[in-house]
């Protein structure tokens, strides 16, 4: 399968929330990340047909997904930002209404809800109503939603928003776990939600593709040109203000501090010692975030 995204435009009134993106996507995880306000979520609002776009289309296979119409959107597993659940209903009773409203078989739904419910560790609490659940677990119950009809295409939003570390770990586990032979869109603004699950990165900024490339490839253009100061406090200020260096964490060990900047060359004046290039690197150099 291939989704092929060509010069995607989307404009409100004056501002132009996509300015003509191009990305060819086939079976695979692929991170697309970018600030808030970047166009992500006007991307994804586009292809899960909820907008619709200024100019430019979204072709699956060829085939212009607004004129699939129902035929794309069945094979489409939508997990939106916002936790919109039934508080009263079971996890079982919810996943039960959305295989209703998707037009699939009572004995289809009947064999798959508890096998999603399984995949995503929540088979023990099926009979509970959602109001009991934890953050994580409405995260996991919609996941099941969005691969409940087992969908070739699967776009993901902010999916570990609002977790704590464990919680987001487990999300990002699992949706390795579930994305084989899918084409698998993570819109995030979370490097670490992308940077070992996916195998492609997205880089957007207001409205423009930037980068279309693997983890190894954006991390390589950096390399040589990450570094880790070691300093006083007192000189942290002066390390801020260089214009020369671009900085990222910063750690403390009783009274010194290691600070990681980017820099087109080695920084002179200071005690610094090369690093291996991250994602959150490329990151920030790429948005200055």
């Amino acid at each position: 399968m291939e989704l092929e995204i060509k010069s995607l435009v989307k404009t409100y009134g004056k501002k132009q929330a996509l300015k003509g993106i191009n990305a060819t996507l086939t079976e695979g995880v692929y991170g697309f990340l970018g600030p808030n306000g970047a166009g992500k979520s006007t991307f994804m609002n586009i292809l899960t047909g909820n907008l619709k776009a200024t100019s430019g289309q979204i072709l699956c296979d060829g085939k212009d997904i607004r004129e699939m119409g129902r035929e794309f959107r069945g094979i489409l597993g939508y997990m939106p930002q916002q936790q919109a659940l039934y508080p009263n209903f079971t996890a079982e009773g919810f996943l039960a209404y959305l295989a209703a409203l998707r037009d699939m078989k009572r004995s289809e739904a009947t064999e798959r809800i508890p096998q999603v419910l399984s995949e995503v560790g929540l088979s023990e609490v099926a009979g509970d109503k959602i109001k009991s659940f934890s953050g994580g677990m409405k995260q996991r119950l919609l996941i099941a939603q969005a691969v409940l009809a087992e969908p070739k295409v699967l776009v993901l939003d902010e999916p570990t928003a609002g977790l704590d570390p464990k919680q987001r770990i487990a999300i990002r586990n699992l949706i390795s776990q579930i994305s084989a032979g899918k084409i698998v869109i993570i819109a995030t603004h979370v490097v670490t939600d992308v940077e070992s699950a996916a195998n492609r990165i997205l880089l957007i900024r207001e409205g423009e593709m930037v980068a279309d490339s693997t983890r190894e490839e954006l991390c390589g253009a950096l390399a040589g040109k990450v570094f880790e100061l070691r300093i006083p406090q007192e000189k942290l200020k002066v390390v801020e203000a260089d214009p020369s260096l671009l900085v990222g964490n910063i750690s403390r060990e009783r009274e010194t501090l290691f600070v990681r900047v980017i820099c087109e060359n080695e920084p002179e004046g200071y005690e610094a010692a090369p690093v291996r290039p991250g994602l959150e690197d490329v990151y920030l150099s790429c948005f200055r975030e």
